[in-house]
């Protein structure tokens, strides 16, 4: 597979125009969907930040109060088997905007270059995150600019460092981010202060933001009325650094959360994140917008919930599923069958070549997706997509959440370099210390390198049939193997020499 695309993205710019027209003449539509009829629909993509899979009304039986979210997923196709391209923020949402899995874009982990607890119990040094995406890669507001989108981007970014990584330079016409900033900052001048601590709170009628970010994203909507746009509304809820909620929706939620023993303020800002959202969708109804347009809503990791979040293992940071399956709904009247629910596995690459395939616009030349159109699922939710495999690859080290309800693999590190692969109810996770120092594929019987669930039976992970069905164990391995060798993923090889066997976590 190649590498990230190299082209200038000026020169895409100036020629994406021409080249969303002669598409159908000049090449093949790459993505496994012709290019549809004009008018073009606009597209609007709702980025919950660490809402948990579970955690929505149609998917927790009722506990949570997310009405609007319901209503869409009545109106949409519901993915029960969605997935984020990565277990965090900054990583998933690279790949969103790239199309690609994390080794082509290199974005691991956040944070000190993804340097993350106690250097002396990791056995491996191990690989060294970007922390912004690189000026190169074309990315989906590019390519939907070139295709005659009017392009905005509200709330978190997060991929952003050096020059020509910010969003008014990679494709969005207008970018949003700071709660504080002048009213200017709509129209993108400056950016001072990005994505520090103090953009992440709302004014003090909106606590965590989500009504600010809402307003920003729907006058977008109204200036670009008469021309297809795309709206990227990142909201910094329900992350624990933006966490919070008005008084009345925390009193609204109180006795329930306490009764199920959730977080109170993640319980009330998941409400009010819920209640923006039909804001937002009320005015696509006023704008007489809302049958041309495509809406998804989905997060960008599981929760970050400290006492877990049954059915699933894990939380955010885990290769779990309690770190990877997030809500997943597409709304599009006429095109996605209304109320239905798909459980082909799907993740969030597959977002870049679906509004593609949508805006009949071709792919960047010399760009490489990883993902597919979900258009045939949405027309077809009985229907499959043309792949047996979806894959995930956290070559890094983050710290543990203490409580063993969370099940991690360990009491240390909540995530340990790994690498993961889903086909079709199975899954198998690697890992790379046992992999790379305690024998390999020769020792299996003993190292725990591998663990391997059937979804179906077992969406808990909580039996590991690695030793039990070794054919079904050696299949997804050999793919897993495959796939990190095509697609050049960066491991973890070398022993750490700070490493101390004897030290206590």
């Amino acid at each position: 597979m190649s590498t990230p695309s190299t082209i200038n993205r000026r020169d895409f710019l100036k020629t994406a125009g021409t080249l969303a027209l002669a598409a159908a003449v000049l090449a093949p539509f790459a993505i496994g969907q012709e290019p549809r009829a004009l008018p073009k629909p606009n597209i609007i993509l709702i980025y919950a930040d660490d809402l948990g899979w579970s955690d929505v009304g149609y998917q927790s039986e009722g506990l949570f109060l997310t009405p609007q979210i319901d209503q869409l997923g009545r109106e949409g196709v519901v993915f029960s088997n969605g997935y984020a391209a990565a277990p965090n923020c900054g990583p998933s949402r690279a790949s969103i905007l790239s199309g690609g899995y994390t080794p082509r874009h290199g974005l691991f982990s956040q944070g000190r270059g993804g340097i993350w607890g106690p250097h002396n119990l990791m056995r491996l040094v191990q690989v060294k995150s970007q922390n912004h995406l690189d000026p190169s890669i074309v990315t989906v507001a590019e390519a939907l600019k070139g295709a005659g989108y009017a392009t905005g981007h509200f709330g978190k970014y997060q991929v952003a460092t050096p020059p020509g990584s910010f969003p008014l330079e990679q494709g969005f016409d207008v970018a949003y981010h700071a709660f504080d900033e002048p009213q200017g900052n709509i129209k993108g001048e400056g950016v001072a202060g990005w994505e520090s601590t103090r953009d992440r709170k709302g004014p003090p009628n909106d606590p965590s933001g989500v009504f600010t970010l809402t307003d920003k994203a729907v006058e977008f909507m109204a200036s670009n009325r008469n021309r297809p746009f795309f709206v990227y509304l990142a909201h910094y809820a329900i992350h624990p650094g933006a966490r919070n909620a008005r008084p009345e929706s925390r009193q609204l939620v109180a006795e329930r959360a306490k009764g199920a023993n959730v977080n109170d303020v993640y319980m009330a800002n998941t409400y009010d994140f819920d209640e923006s959202i039909g804001k937002l969708l009320a005015k696509l109804r006023e704008l007489e917008l809302e049958k041309n347009t495509l809406v998804v809503f989905t997060s960008d990791n599981g929760a970050h919930r400290p006492n877990g979040q049954p059915p699933l293992r894990g939380i955010k940071q885990s290769l779990y599923e309690g770190g990877i399956r997030v809500p997943f709904i597409v709304r599009w009247p006429g095109v996605a069958k209304a109320g239905a629910t798909s459980a082909v596995p799907v993740t969030q690459v597959d977002l870049y070549p679906t509004f593609l395939a949508a805006a009949g616009a071709p792919v960047p030349a010399g760009t490489q997706l990883d993902g597919l159109s979900l258009l045939p699922v949405l027309e077809q939710p009985g229907s499959g997509l043309d792949r047996t495999s979806i894959f995930w690859h956290y070559p890094c080290y983050v710290p543990s959440v203490k409580n063993p309800a969370v099940r991690l693999r360990d009491p240390v590190f909540g995530v340990r370099p790994v690498s993961v692969i889903r086909k079709g109810d199975w899954k198998l996770l690697l890992y790379h210390e046992e992999w790379q120092l305690d024998g390999g594929r020769a020792a299996l019987a003993t190292n725990n390198a591998v663990e391997l669930y059937n979804l179906k039976d077992d969406i808990g992970e909580h039996k590991n049939l690695a030793l039990e069905n070794t054919a079904k164990r050696d299949e997804l391995l050999d793919d897993l193997l495959k796939w990190i060798a095509d697609i050049k993923a960066p491991m973890p090889t070398e022993k750490n020499p700070a490493y101390d066997p004897n030290a206590k976590p």
